[in-house]
């Protein structure tokens, strides 16, 4: 036999009472719709003050799991001539303003020169998160992490998104 809880069960109704809370939302439309958005600013301010430190719950579900924030601190712990792509685009789009530049192929064997560096840092280093993941969280899927890292690779360093948790020349 089953032991009873000491007390009667409440009614409906009761129960529906204590469990409402009063309802103060202001008269007019305007300041209802001021409060409003001022709660949702609020939260968003919040997470994403939570997205720059990096946690876990703000994150998008592409920056979320050990694997990739294991690819987020071994690309943030090392230069690449990757990160600098955006100035020698910046250069190259000045260069093409220059007449006697722009009736040769050397601009052509820039731009493909840049994009080989890009295209083999990326490749050598997913493989060697993918390496390193493999040996850190066994059973852990890794799909997805070399496009991960190169993207990561070939944006500028202040505007990483989650901002990196460690410097240049740290182990990892």
């Amino acid at each position: 036999m089953t032991q009873g809880k000491g007390r009667p069960t409440p009614k409906r109704s009761e129960a529906e009472r204590r469990r409402r809370q009063p309802y103060s939302a202001p008269a007019d439309r305007k300041a209802a719709s001021q409060q409003t958005r001022d709660r949702d600013r609020a939260a968003r301010n919040r997470k994403m003050e939570a997205m720059r430190r990096g946690e876990n719950w703000a994150l998008p579900r592409k920056d979320q799991g050990p694997v990739r924030a294991l690819a987020r601190d071994y690309v943030d712990s090392r230069r690449s001539l990757s990160e600098y792509y955006m100035f020698g685009v910046l250069v190259l789009v000045v260069l093409l303003f220059v007449p006697a530049l722009r009736k040769t192929a050397v601009l052509d064997y820039a731009v493909l020169a840049m994009l080989l560096v890009i295209v083999t840092e990326s490749v050598f280093t997913g493989g060697r998160v993918i390496k390193l993941a493999h040996q850190r969280f066994p059973g852990e899927s890794t799909r997805g992490v070399r496009m991960y890292v190169a993207i990561r690779g070939t944006q500028l360093r202040r505007l990483r998104m989650p901002a990196p948790r460690v410097k240049p020349g740290d182990k990892i």
